[in-house]
């Protein structure tokens, strides 16, 4: 629900606000908390339009490096092949989760590396950059540098990963020119790195304690931005991808301000970075230095979000609790995994995802609380009142309180959000909704309905509840802004704006409600959490290292050319009577017809073998099992479970297998 059009947006007495969110590495799809990030920037554009600002959200991807070349390769594609299928799904995701992005950047877009290239040069020719080596230990998967003290053991500061060392001819930035600069800005801006504890961090670990010149080239891989000047080099990952936020705003780097993009004019300084705790260091940093370097403004204020663990653990692929927001939002809908991540993620401390917090925040917050006060209301508004809003009538304490509550709501949900704290905003809104809630239990409504002589004090009550429920669709607009309009349009109201629940009583009476309907139906609890712990279980096992197993002997080619495999299709299978193990097969060779017995029937039914080709060995000398003779054997893998070698359907059977 947009709260301004763009017409009105486009308006050049409105107040502008920019806002980011860092592009998201396109290297594989993101999980959960990397997606928790264009849900918090979307709900904080969305709340920003409804306090009548002009607001542009950019997004995007991070599409060169080191590790995207490696993954590609293995994958065996071109790096742009690479990135088109990744860039794609996480544009596919977070359009998914509803993002109203204003423009999505992908660092391989032509403006975007042509703008680079012309920056690099720029720093080089006013003497920011150098040419040198860089020897260090190195994080592939960071794409960072770190000394032998950031990197105790051997292991990353940032990801604790391995890293391994790596000498290079690198161009530098000198960063040490600039560090007492931005430590005035910092001090002299308070607001510029929040929260506050991450501030200090900055500070004190980096600034104050000496900072080393940039690496900001790669000459030991080849997908990146060249350099113009000295094409063996390709520029590194930071000064690729954090100069988007300018780029994507139309920025050139051979104008002046005044000559610049009206775009750009407009939207620059950025008002807000929302990014990770994890790369802080780069936007606090790095960035504002190179932001001083081509004499442009800093951005107002650089926000570091905490992470998203699984539980008490970090999310990984081998503890099979990667949890992806597509997949949540299959069983729950984007709105709850919207609500759940915004409402889960505290301002300073890390977040805790887990399956029974999903289902709990679901069951109790969204179909308990809004969920069924939605239909209550509706549900008693049709059965008193033939579904027309009534006029309200007769007043008592009761319907202070809750007039009081929903003021202070809007005023303490509003403050919150302006100031980052989400969750605690979204917790503001709930209250007001379970204030709603006893306000029917205190109130009784189906006993007035008994008596003719209450009808003033029900209309009064039913309106009551009818407008509180407006109010907080209108507050919950910018954090699950689908059932914000589903649930307007049940009270069939167009009162949708901000500026409408500035007091009490906007809800027009004596007009119909819309239809109703279940905005969240209950979810059975424990058949869900049985069904995630079979998936977590069945991760765990896919991501297993395999372990060495024990070898046979070598064999020369002779010995092994003395094994007969050829193609053979199965024509029919049947059980071995008395036999669970075996199925009997009659095979087709071409040049003959034979007999086989194997021992797959716990793992395949006989129409899932019948007419696929196979790898038989032919030249096994004959065996009878469990009474049925066997001339030969197929080929399968596995021990617990089975599987057979199927060749291609179009192999010719009889043919020799190499």
């Amino acid at each position: 629900m947009r709260a301004h059009s763009r017409a009105e947006r486009e308006n050049k007495t409105m107040e502008k606000f920019y806002l980011t969110t860092a592009i998201a590495y396109a290297s594989r799809k993101p999980h959960i908390g990397n997606t928790y990030e264009i849900i918090m920037a979307d709900a904080f554009a969305r709340f920003q339009k409804t306090q009548g600002k002009d607001v542009f959200l950019c997004t995007g991807t991070d599409e060169h490096g080191q590790k995207i070349e490696d993954l590609a390769k293995d994958a065996g594609i071109t790096p742009k092949a690479y990135v088109d299928r990744v860039a794609g799904e996480i544009k596919g995701l977070w359009d998914y989760m509803n993002a109203d992005y204003d423009h999505f950047i992908r660092t391989t877009d032509d403006y975007h590396e042509k703008v680079v290239a012309k920056i690099f040069k720029k720093f080089y020719e006013q003497g920011d950059i150098y040419k040198g080596y860089y020897e260090g230990w190195y994080c592939t998967p960071c794409e960072s540098f770190f000394t032998a003290t950031q990197a105790a053991n051997g292991i990353c500061p940032d990801c604790g990963r391995p890293v391994s060392q790596a000498k290079e001819e690198a161009y530098f930035f000198k960063m040490s020119k600039y560090a007492d600069r931005l430590i005035k800005h910092i001090e002299d801006n308070p607001g510029f790195i929040e929260p506050e504890s991450r501030k200090r961090e900055m500070v004190n670990n980096f600034l104050k304690a000496g900072l080393q010149d940039l690496c900001v080239s790669r000459t030991s891989f080849s997908w990146g931005i060249p350099v113009t000047f000295d094409p063996k080099h390709v520029t590194y990952v930071w000064l690729d991808a954090l100069t988007n936020y300018i780029t994507a705003l139309g920025y050139d780097p051979d104008k002046s301000f005044e000559e610049q993009s009206e775009k750009f004019k407009k939207y620059w300084p950025a008002d807000v970075h929302i990014i990770g705790k994890d790369i802080l260091r780069f936007h606090t940093i790095y960035w504002p230095i190179f932001l001083m370097a081509l004499d442009l403004p800093l951005p107002k204020k650089v926000f570091g979000h905490p992470w998203f663990n699984f539980g008490n653990d970090k999310m990984s692929k081998s503890k099979g609790n990667v949890v992806y927001a597509d997949e949540i939002a299959e069983r729950f809908g984007v709105d709850a995994v919207r609500y759940y991540a915004l409402s889960e993620m505290p301002y300073n401390s890390d977040g805790s995802v887990t399956y029974e917090s999903v289902v709990a925040r679901y069951n109790n917050d969204l179909a308990n609380n809004l969920g069924n006060l939605v239909s209550r209301t509706h549900a008693m508004t049709k059965k008193y009142f033939d579904g027309i809003v009534p006029t309200p009538d007769v007043t008592d304490a009761l319907d202070d309180d809750l007039k009081a509550t929903v003021a202070a709501t809007i005023t303490k949900s509003v403050e919150l959000m302006g100031a980052y704290h989400v969750a605690d905003s979204l917790e503001e809104i709930f209250s007001m909704l379970r204030r709603a809630n006893k306000y029917i239990d205190e109130t009784m409504p189906w006993a007035l309905a008994k008596n003719e002589s209450d009808k003033p004090r029900l209309q009064t009550v039913i309106y009551n509840l009818l407008e509180t429920i407006r109010t907080a669709a209108v507050l919950l607009a910018p954090y699950i802004p689908a059932t914000a309009e589903n649930i307007l349009g049940q009270l069939g109201t167009d009162k949708k704006e901000f500026s409408t629940i500035s007091s009490f009583g906007a809800l027009e009476s004596g007009k119909p409600l819309g239809e109703a309907f279940t905005l969240f139906a209950r979810i059975d609890e424990k058949k869900f959490l049985e069904e995630m712990e079979a998936k977590i279980a069945a991760a765990i096992e896919a991501n297993k290292p395999v372990e060495e197993p024990e070898h046979e002997a070598e064999i020369g080619i002779d010995a092994f050319s003395a094994v007969e495999l050829r193609v053979a299709e199965i024509l029919s299978a049947e059980p071995v009577p008395k036999a669970k193990k075996l199925l009997k097969l009659q095979v087709d060779l071409g040049y003959e017809k034979r007999q086989v017995v194997s021992g797959i029937a716990k793992f395949y039914t006989p129409d899932q073998l019948v007419g696929k080709k196979v790898c038989l060995v032919t030249n096994l000398k004959p065996a009878k099992l469990c009474g049925v003779d066997s001339f030969g054997m197929i080929l399968a893998s596995g021990e617990d479970d089975v599987k057979v070698v199927f060749l291609d359907p179009t192999a010719k059977n009889g043919d020799r297998i190499h």
